[in-house]
């Protein structure tokens, strides 16, 4: 359904170095930066893009927005959460560990990015 998920930052290279390291941590490459100074991640056949808002206002975040990032395990998820936390962004919710939801069991993790984005790293436990 979605071509690709981008979010406001009021400082690309703080972001850089946050979504590196996010990317990096669950097998993604650095983003690369394009010549409007957007930042362009690509892995497991989505796009996130990171880029200072079009209309010159400060960026902000989205109230009651969550992005959620596939996530192969909970090695993954946890590896996400640390490079998180280890590069600027501040855990959020619960810590890390299963959740019952709607659609069955789930091993979440949450962030706020550099600028307030809300990040949640998800993998759906198979059903027994």
């Amino acid at each position: 359904m979605f071509s690709h998920v981008m979010v406001g930052s009021n400082d690309i290279a703080r972001s850089k170095k946050f979504y590196d390291a996010l990317f990096v941590a669950i097998g993604g490459q650095p983003g690369v930066e394009d010549a409007r100074g957007r930042l362009a991640y690509a892995h497991n056949g989505g796009r996130f893009m990171v880029s200072k808002p079009i209309d010159g206002k400060p960026a902000n975040h989205a109230n009651g927005g969550t992005i959620g990032i596939s996530m192969s395990g909970p090695g993954q998820v946890e590896a996400w959460h640390k490079a998180g936390l280890a590069n600027g962004g501040k855990t959020i919710e619960d810590p890390p560990g299963v959740r019952q939801g709607a659609a069955g069991q789930m091993y979440l993790a949450y962030l706020r990015d550099p600028d307030g984005n809300k990040l949640c790293a998800l993998h759906r436990i198979p059903a027994a």
